[in-house]
């Protein structure tokens, strides 16, 4: 995008862009983030555009994840780095401020490496990769500057013995000084009891009248000249010898000042490295801090000229008052025109577009719900308010047309066009009729037009066109107010009549101005008056929708969670079960093995002549061994009707349903079921339905089985406890009912175990003709416990 020239500044500043950026340097950490948030432009490279969201996408992540990176003690040094190089002395401070800097860099690059080997930073880690280490310089800093920017003693062991020295003949020429203030004859000359310095010279105030009693220096005097400050001749050889100490010092402060000077030159390249990439780093942060004093989120990019903005919010409006728009542009339209009356909010909506569009090509996070789509445009135009100039006596309509014209010769058709009142200040007529004709050669040209205007000769427009659209916004004639929705597809309204009625203005009176109305005019007013009330219709029905759709994914949660719950609750019961179970075999096993026992014993001490009555007792208690089985009680069955020949019944433990050919005998009877005739006992056979007094004769068998999932098979079996020889008889037996039954699916259930049983009865299942593929079963179906056979 092309931001160097003025012309495109005015257009960054026209849409609020710097004063997002003005917020968004406030989240820099350093002066030099600071500069850069401010100097940002937008990019019209697809690629870089996409490489600077991601780099803020990583700052976000890395913020949620750890609450921000350490930028504490990084300083802007690069103009002493600079001066260093070319042989200038730093001072302390400077000194100090590149210790810090360098040791802030260090701390920042191992922490986004430690969170790079968890949570991949790609692009962070890029910039921190040039970056090296100045530990020794560092050192050799600490070890001669401290916290306070002071050359410590320790520097070197020439300035620790000039400094004990120094404070030697400053505490001797002190306390000779204070033993004269301190005698009576000499206080009655002192304006004050006090020692103090001028030109760095231990001096006494003397009054002015007893100059001549001390002998010495004067170096000042007061402003009224009634007080001399006097250094007496008893200390100028002191003070003489505290002036040389000092320049001792100043010396051997320069040396170690000069030599750090110089260390700091050598790694002058490589500290400016560090510089530039903690810059670019605190740069990004300062995005990913405003992303989230915006709750902003990352948009999905596109270069086909496409806008999605899904509850797009202007990022300077107040949270609590802006209203958000939901617009779509460059699929099925490529142009919108937003008509209707002033104060609804149509430049905010204008404005709103284009700064979210620039915001993106910067890098920033947009103010808008996630999944919102925007544009890298290869530049964006403005023309939003009145732009009248009376210093070159300009209109407002010449101003606009100034700009307008601009805008037609810089555009392509990768442009995004923002016209706010297009075609105003002006003759209406005229207005609408070169409004139409800018609008219909911008939409040629290919351009994503959003424009803003007055003329309700627009509306037709936008209908008579393909890609283009109306919209409006909306207005709440109940309070007067305008909502500030933008209404895309929906062209605005005037209100006016509306309005005079409800302020009160006579009916008669807006009768008569209705009827000044053009009849089309009126009859395009009574559509979008329909086109109203049914989208409100439509959004009400919607809303409802909502409601029950939201109302029916608590209810399926709800019968989910009780499935669990019942799933778990069984799996417990199953659990408990099959522990009580081996408790109790075990419980059998131990009163039977001590039942051995004391028969082995009772043969040892009588026997063959073991008590009868003993013999009793024992077999007694290894009855008793044997575990109880609790059973559901049953209701009592009703006594079976007589079966004849021809009568329907159910054969239970097939669960197929057949006719009686005939009774063999009291006990059993010959059934066909479907092609197959089985001899049955009486006692399998549930009555159906008896055969009609016509005919006794059973039907002929036919080759097709009807079968209903109201039958009694039942789709799985339990085969807990069994082994695997009598496991393998019940499951083929179990897969011919299913079969028959025509069961997609059924579940065998033999317990986890030692895993025998599972094998054996999978191995089974591998050769079986009905069995098409067979898993284990799910964790809400049993787990290892159960195996889950697909039937042919």
């Amino acid at each position: 995008m092309k931001t160097n020239s003025s012309y495109n500044q005015k257009i960054l500043s026209t849409l609020d862009f710097h004063a997002v950026l003005q917020r968004c340097s406030q989240h820099a950490s350093t002066s030099m983030g600071q500069e850069r948030v401010l100097s940002l432009e937008p990019s019209g490279v697809f690629s870089e555009v996409k490489r600077r969201l991601q780099a803020t996408d990583e700052a976000v992540n890395v913020e949620r994840l750890k609450g921000g990176a350490p930028f504490g003690g990084i300083r802007d040094i690069r103009a002493a780095v600079h001066r260093a190089r070319i042989g200038g002395m730093l001072n302390p401070a400077e000194l100090l401020d590149i210790l810090l800097t360098s040791q802030g860099g260090r701390r920042l690059k191992k922490f986004l490496e430690a969170l790079h080997e968890d949570y991949p930073i790609p692009l962070l880690i890029e910039l921190t990769e040039p970056m090296t280490d100045h530990k020794a310089i560092e050192d050799r800093i600490r070890a001669c500057i401290d916290e306070n920017a002071n050359v410590a003693d320790s520097a070197t062991p020439e300035l620790a013995r000039i400094r004990q020295e120094l404070r030697g003949s400053e505490s001797k020429a002190r306390e000779r000084l204070e033993q004269m203030i301190r005698t009576p004859s000499i206080q009655k000359m002192l304006q004050e009891n006090l020692v103090t310095m001028r030109n760095d010279r231990y001096v006494i105030p003397v009054k002015q009248e007893y100059r001549g009693h001390f002998g010495g220096m004067i170096h000042d005097q007061s402003a009224s000249g009634a007080t001399l400050f006097i250094e007496p001749e008893v200390v100028v050889q002191m003070n003489n010898r505290v002036r040389e100490l000092k320049l001792k010092e100043e010396a051997e402060i320069e040396k170690i000042l000069r030599m750090l000077s110089a260390l700091v030159a050598e790694a002058a390249d490589p500290l400016l490295v560090n510089v530039e990439a903690l810059a670019e780093l605190d740069f990004i942060f300062a995005k990913a801090g405003l992303a989230r004093e915006m709750k902003a989120t990352l948009p999905i990019l596109n270069d086909r000229g496409f806008i999605k903005l899904k509850r797009g919010r202007h990022p300077l409006i107040s949270p609590d008052s802006v209203v958000p728009i939901d617009v779509e542009l460059g699929n099925r339209y490529s142009a919108i025109i937003v008509t209707g009356p002033n104060t609804g909010g149509k430049t905010v909506s204008l404005k709103t577009i284009g700064l979210l569009s620039l915001m993106a090509m910067a890098g920033l996070f947009v103010p808008a719900e996630e999944g919102s789509q925007l544009c890298v445009f290869d530049a964006i135009y403005a023309d939003i308010g009145d732009e009248q100039s009376i210093e070159q006596n300009l209109s407002t309509f010449s101003s606009h047309m100034t700009n307008i014209i601009r805008i037609l010769k810089e555009m392509t058709p990768k442009s995004l066009v923002l016209l706010d009142e297009l075609g105003a200040g002006t003759d209406p007529a005229e207005g609408s009729a070169l409004a139409i004709s800018i609008l219909d050669y911008i939409h040629r040209m290919g351009c994503r037009i959003v424009a803003t205007t007055h003329y309700s000769e627009l509306k037709a427009y936008a209908f008579d066109r393909q890609g283009v659209i109306n919209a409006s916004m909306e207005f709440d004639v109940q309070t007067l107010k305008p909502t500030y929705r933008l209404l895309v597809g929906v062209p605005g309204r005037s209100n006016a009549f509306a309005i005079a009625e409800r302020l009160g203005l006579a009916k008669p009176i807006i009768d008569h101005a209705r009827g000044q109305v053009g009849e089309e005019d009126q009859r395009v007013e009574s559509m979008i008056a329909t086109l109203e009330e049914n989208r409100l219709k439509a959004e009400a029905e919607r809303t409802t929708a909502e409601q029950l759709r939201l109302e029916v994914e608590a209810l399926k949660e709800q019968l989910a969670s009780e499935r669990r719950r019942f799933e778990e609750q069984r799996d417990k019961l199953l659990e408990r079960a099959e522990l009580e179970a081996r408790e109790a075999v075990a419980k059998a096993r131990r009163e039977a093995d001590e039942v051995i026992k004391e028969l082995r014993r009772l043969q040892r001490e009588e026997g063959s002549g073991v008590k009868d009555h003993k013999l009793s007792e024992l077999k007694s208690r290894l009855n008793n061994a044997a575990p109880e089985l609790k059973k559901a009680s049953k209701a009592p069955k009703k006594k079976p009707e007589a079966i004849g020949p021809g009568d329907e019944v159910i054969v239970t433990s097939l669960g197929q349903r057949g006719h009686v050919v005939d009774i063999v005998n009291a006990q059993e009877a010959n059934v066909q079921l479907g092609i197959l005739k089985m001899k049955v006992k009486q006692d399998d056979l549930q009555l159906v339905k008896k055969a009609s007094s016509q005919t006794k004769t059973p039907p002929k068998a036919t080759s097709s089985l009807k079968r209903t999932r109201e039958d009694n098979a039942k789709m799985e079996l339990d085969l807990r406890g069994a082994n695997v020889e009598e496991a393998i008889i019940e499951v083929d037996r179990f897969l011919d009912e299913s079969y028959l039954a025509n069961f997609g699916q059924v579940y065998i259930i033999h317990g986890k175990g030692t895993g025998v049983l599972r094998s054996g009865i999978q191995e089974f299942l591998r050769k079986h003709k009905h069995v098409k593929s067979f898993r284990m079963g799910a964790y809400n179906e049993g787990g290892a416990g159960v195996t889950v056979a697909e039937l042919k």
